[in-house]
């Protein structure tokens, strides 16, 4: 989970304007996101030197301008998301992608996209995703994936639930969520168990617009990847609270075209470099989330 001691102080100072500044930065910077965070809370990746057996793993074609290109969604703080400079991509996948890419020799070049517009965009567009990719049969039938953090899905209500939300029967309840996630799927799995009185799921391009319409009212709980709830509960000043457990816990990936084996195994490579000399844990623990560093790189891991 985040804690208060994680960020520096900067980070902290926004915390009564995140929810405005939600909503305005998706629309400032390319590809949207939230103006919460510091940039200088990032990585710097001169400190990561590059390492030539797993430069020489990736493909010329990759490698060829210097550049490793990374898709990202940057409204999903604290992993990815615009910083206090309105244009910096931030936050804990952004850190690992810069870290991958210096293994590389490379540059990370961090292009932000519409969630959903990643995958179909893989191979084309972009090189890699990073974007809280949790690992599912699914997209398994169609890109490489590559494990490198835990997490799970929690719910979020306005604090005091007023609404008296049970998150073990949430028929009848406005939720909303982030399109194309783990967590929509969830619930659309869900109201088969309602009859009648179905789940009211609201999904939305951005989870700052989410957050912010939570906290507007308009929704009756919220739910996303645990480290988000948990980062917004803290964002948001005392006005959201966690509600139940996080559920299904399972690892993000980082994603990589079908048909690229080579640049997909040149991933895991830096990954695993990343977690056995300790730089990745050092990355999550800026962010108050070492708890769900791995310590294997898996190339398409078997999930339930």
């Amino acid at each position: 989970m985040r804690t208060c001691t994680a960020l520096p102080a900067a980070a902290l100072l926004v915390a009564t304007l995140a929810l405005g500044a939600c909503t305005t930065a998706s629309q400032d910077a390319a590809g949207g996101g939230s103006a919460t965070g510091s940039p200088a809370a990032s990585f710097d990746p001169s400190s990561i030197a590059k390492d030539a057996a797993i430069a020489a793993m990736v493909p010329a074609a990759v490698s060829a301008d210097g550049k490793l290109t990374v898709a990202a969604e940057l409204s999903y703080a604290p992993l990815e998301f615009v910083g206090t400079d309105g244009k910096t991509p931030t936050g804990l996948d952004m850190d690992i992608a810069r870290a991958v890419a210096a293994l590389m020799g490379l540059q990370a070049d961090i292009q932000p996209s519409q969630f959903d517009a990643i995958i179909p965009g893989i191979g084309t567009k972009y090189e890699v995703g990073l974007s809280a990719f949790t690992i599912t049969a699914d997209r398994l039938k169609t890109v490489n994936m590559i494990s490198y953090f835990n997490a799970g899905s929690q719910l979020a209500v306005l604090a005091g639930n007023p609404d008296k939300v049970d998150p073990d029967n949430l028929c009848g309840v406005t939720v909303g969520v982030q399109t194309g996630t783990v967590q929509q799927d969830d619930l659309t799995a869900k109201q088969a168990a309602c009859g009648s009185k179905k789940i009211n799921v609201l999904p939305y391009d951005k989870q700052a617009d989410v957050t912010t319409n939570l906290v507007g009212g308009k929704l009756q709980a919220m739910y996303a990847d645990s480290p988000i709830v948990a980062y917004a509960v803290e964002q948001t000043g005392g006005k959201l609270e966690t509600l139940g457990d996080i559920r299904d816990a399972a690892p993000y990936g980082a994603v990589v075209a079908k048909d690229d084996t080579a640049l997909a195994k040149a991933v895991q490579a830096a990954l695993q470099k990343l977690m056995d000399d300790g730089t990745l844990k050092q990355i999550a623990q800026a962010w108050g989330n070492e708890q769900g560093v791995l310590t294997k790189a898996e190339l398409n891991p078997q999930v339930g």
